[in-house]
This record gives structure tokens, C-alpha cells and sequence, in this order.
């Protein structure tokens, strides 16, 4: 259920969405030979846009889903199957949530947008070196993301746990990415708790989400010019809500990991055993 007040027109209304057959391609994969260009000169236009709505502080909530959305339709335009399940279940109750999801690639900062703001707001956490990417950055501090370090695990957890539970405390929901880096194969030894633990300092609700979105590869060079994939599905998932965690938070840190490796595997994506 698209949220009270939210005004900007959606395609993602329904529960579940797939790309439609036959999704007409854009003219810049014939201008770009199908290159990775024709994916980033678009991309890189919508994060500038952005951006630049940012410094001027017009960047409003639909304005995001909308720029967003662009992200989403440069990705159909380039042969990618978009496919989302469980978006009624970020509407199962009124309250803030944290999201806790595995982390592939640039394309999940890039879409989650377009079909979870229209359901509830949100921020993400993240490493703080990406503040300074010019009009990425800007587009991360606008929606007031908790940056890490990455570099003292036990500041980051009390940056996460402090600034989180703000957040969470003024409405807002939290998506967190518990693994070191983003990685095309799903790693759960490398699957942290800390969305389990934030969760259960703020007394909220987690939604497990699971996506499989290495259609954007990562990069050897530069991480975040990856060449893409076109025969690569690009799949998003959110589980059914977890109402509290109960004890030490053991129980659900297995569930969320459980949830997102049968998915990732479901899917066709790697998970590496244990």
C-alpha cells in the first residue's frame, strides 16, 4: 500500500512487478554500441540531477522515487528483467523498521528508491568516504544517511547504534548492508548482526530483503564502473516483517540469513557455503 500523502505516480503499487516482455530498448544502446556507457552516462545524469536539486534543497521525498525510478527504467532500457516481491510487507504496520539486506552492487543505492519511499522513508547506512563523491554524496547526506568509517568496528557499532536509534526514534526507517563490502556471492560467516542488534536497541520491527543485483558488476579497476550484465536478472525481495527480537537475537540473525541465501540461490546468484 502506497503511504498516506505520497503523491508522485508510482508503477510499483501491487505487491510483486516484472518487467514487461519485450521492454523497448533506449536509443543510446545503439548509440553506445551496447557498451556499459549506454547504462552510465544515464546513470550518472540522474545521480547529477539529483544532486544538484540537493545544493539547492529541492529534493523531496517524490522527487527521489521519481529520480529513482529513472534508475530502474535505464536498467529495463538496457535489457535487465526487473522483478520485486513482498512490497506489501513494508506496509504490514505503521511504524519505523530496520531493513537489513546482503549488498551486490551500485544498483540497489541506485533503485531501492523508486519502490520503497512511496511505502516509508528511509536512510541508509554507509561507508563515510562516499560523502565526498560530488553529488552522490550530497544526495546521501540530504536524506541524513549514518556514515561509517569502516576502519574501528566498535565505533562504527556506536555510531550505528546512537545514530540509528535517532533515526528510527523521529519515524524513519534504517536499511543497513551487514557485510564488510558489497560482493556478488552472499557470504553469511560474513553477515554481521548489527541490524539484528540495532533493531533490538530501538525496539522496531526488521524487514529481511534479499536481492540479487550483479546485472551491475563490480569493477577491477574502478569499483563502481563495472561492465553490465544483460542476461543477468535483477531481483529484489522483502520478507515477511520480524515483529521483535526476542533474547540474544540468535534466532532472527538465522532467519534474515536463511531468508536471503535461498532467495540469492533461488535466483541463480552464489552463496557461499559454510
Amino acid at each position: 500500500m502506497v503511504r498516506e500523502g505520497f503523491l508522485a505516480e508510482t508503477p510499483f503499487t501491487e505487491d510483486s512487478y516484472d518487467t514487461p516482455e519485450n521492454y523497448p530498448r533506449s536509443i543510446w544502446e545503439y548509440i553506445c554500441l551496447g557498451t556499459r556507457l549506454s547504462f552510465y552516462i544515464r546513470n550518472f545524469h540522474v545521480f547529477y540531477n539529483s544532486g544538484k536539486h540537493c545544493r539547492i534543497g529541492d529534493f523531496d521525498f517524490q522527487f527521489k522515487a521519481d529520480n529513482s525510478l529513472k534508475n530502474v527504467r535505464i536498467t529495463e532500457s538496457c535489457g535487465g528483467k526487473v522483478h520485486l516481491r513482498g512490497l506489501n510487507n513494508l506496509s504490514r504496520f505503521p511504524g519505523p523498521a530496520v531493513i537489513v539486506s546482503n549488498h551486490m552492487s551500485l544498483l540497489e543505492t541506485a533503485c531501492l528508491h523508486a519502490f520503497v519511499m512511496p511505502r516509508r522513508d528511509f536512510c541508509f547506512v554507509i561507508k563515510r568516504t562516499l560523502f565526498d563523491i560530488p553529488y552522490f554524496g550530497d544526495i546521501m547526506k540530504d536524506i541524513d544517511c549514518i556514515a561509517v568509517d569502516r576502519v574501528n568496528p566498535r565505533e562504527d557499532f556506536k555510531v550505528v547504534m546512537e545514530e540509528g536509534k535517532k533515526r528510527l526514534d523521529a519515524g524513519r526507517s534504517v536499511i543497513i548492508f551487514p557485510q564488510h563490502t558489497r560482493s556478488e556471492v552472499f557470504d553469511p560467516e560474513g553477515f554481521n548482526t548489527i541490524g539484528v542488534k540495532l533493531a533490538r536497541h530501538a525496539s522496531v520491527p526488521i524487514i529481511p530483503l534479499a536481492l540479487r543485483t550483479d546485472f551491475l558488476a563490480n569493477g577491477k579497476l574502478i569499483k563502481d564502473l563495472g561492465p553490465i550484465r544483460r542476461n543477468c536478472p535483477v531481483w529484489f525481495k522483502f520478507g515477511e516483517p520480524i515483529m521483535s527480537v526476542e533474547g540474544n537475537g540468535k534466532a532472527e540473525q538465522s532467519r534474515i540469513i536463511e531468508f536471503i541465501a535461498q532467495n540469492v540461490k533461488e535466483w541463480g546468484g552464489k552463496v557461499k557455503e559454510q
